[in-house]
């Protein structure tokens, strides 16, 4: 009988360069796995069923790579994908590893650096072009401070407006056709990030020359890891119209950015994220930002690969039969029952004001139904561990 929990490619999973190529150095400790290249990445992804792989600019060019050596890295990857069955969803820019990036990139108080950021994006976005990137992930990984004495941080957000302004035309003028996904995290490796939450790029969108061309990509360790509830910030960019992309990761509050294997640590967490994304009906990408545990080999980053889309399916099929659960069903109906006649708020009018004003709600009647939360959550347990 075949597995129902193995990846397909309408699952829309992906994992980036840097995440399955990771190697396991943390600022403790050095690099456990040897380097392998991007060619191997993608030979690896398609071995354990996965549909896409995404990049920063220099997860596959050199930084300083000759003309030459970049059209052969690129023609090189681009052949491994063809012949691995893998496409390239998303791309992105590093503007966070190189140390001239270390006051920030398109804050950074020096021109020079922010020119050079922008120009490095531009060329990060003609790549991703060439392999046939739609979405394009802007993530300000040092635009931040350690002491605000350094700038004024409404100035930061007009200098972050005026790049991203900026990149939008140069995507209009090259008919790249690319939507931009701002993603945010609260610190590290900043002290403070200024765009620390999903809800501050949501905020700052509208002020664009052009908004329609860009929304979010939230991550579940980003937000997670300041104690945020992170399927809210999901389903507010879901209702706006701007979740364009998502990570999918793990993550234990109050750490450090951990990028764990997606559905190992809050289950309950990631089953309600999961249930939101197939309830609604999103049809973007599934990314993996997450790595192996550094105690493995890449035997191990293969399981753990497998161990992200596997968890996903879990939980999407845990989703359906929550769905199709009878008695929570029926809580939900009863939930949302009121008394006949209750006016309906819905869209102002001055008859339905009139009709609101002039009803009489029964308080104490209102206060007698019963908010069944405790039986509603054990169920929603009893889904997810059944069969276990």
């Amino acid at each position: 009988m075949p597995d129902q929990f193995q990846p397909k490619p309408e699952h829309k999973f992906s994992f980036g360069l840097w995440t399955v190529g990771n190697r396991g150095r943390d600022p403790f400790g050095d690099f456990v796995r040897e380097p392998i290249s991007p060619v191997q990445i993608v030979e690896m992804l398609g071995e354990v069923g996965a549909w896409g792989v995404n990049l920063h600019d220099n997860d596959l060019v050199p930084i300083d790579a000759a003309p030459a050596e970049y059209e052969r890295i690129v023609k090189d990857f681009k052949k491994a994908c063809k012949e691995n069955g893998i496409v390239v969803p998303m791309a992105t820019v590093s503007l966070f590893f190189h140390p001239i990036f270390r006051d920030g990139a398109f804050t950074a108080n020096d021109p020079e650096v922010r020119g050079y950021a922008v120009q490095k994006t531009m060329r990060a976005m003609d790549l991703g072009a060439e392999l046939g990137a739609k979405t394009f992930v802007l993530w300000g990984g040092r635009e931040g401070v350690e002491t605000d004495s350094c700038r004024r941080p409404d100035e930061a957000v007009k200098r972050l407006r005026e790049a991203v302004n900026y990149l939008c035309e140069y995507n209009i003028d090259k008919g790249y056709g690319y939507k931009f996904a701002l993603e945010a995290k609260p610190n590290e490796p900043r002290a403070d990030i200024y765009m620390s939450t999903t809800g501050h790029y949501l905020g700052f969108i509208p002020t664009l020359d052009h908004p329609e061309m860009v929304g979010v990509n939230p991550e579940v360790a980003h937000e997670t890891m300041a104690g945020l509830n992170f399927l809210h910030g999901v389903a507010q960019a879901w209702e706006m119209g701007k979740l364009f992309h998502i990570d999918l990761n793990d993550q234990m509050p109050g750490r450090y950015d951990q990028d764990l294997r997606f559905g190992s640590s809050n289950i309950k967490a990631c089953f309600f994220l999961v249930k939101f994304l197939e309830d609604v009906g999103y049809s973007g990408p599934r990314h993996f930002d997450a790595h192996a545990y550094r105690t493995e080999d890449y035997e191990g980053v293969k399981d753990f690969a497998r161990g992200c889309m596997r968890s996903y399916l879990l939980l999407k099929q845990k989703a359906k039969e929550w769905n199709a659960n009878k008695e929570i069903q029926s809580i939900l109906r009863e939930l949302g029952k009121a008394a006949n006649g209750t006016p309906a708020v819905g869209k102002y009018s001055k008859k339905g004001a009139a009709a609101l004003l002039g009803y009489e709600f029964n308080k104490d009647q209102i206060l007698k139904k019963r908010l069944p939360y405790e039986r509603l959550d054990q169920l929603t347990i009893d889904v997810i561990l059944q069969g276990c």
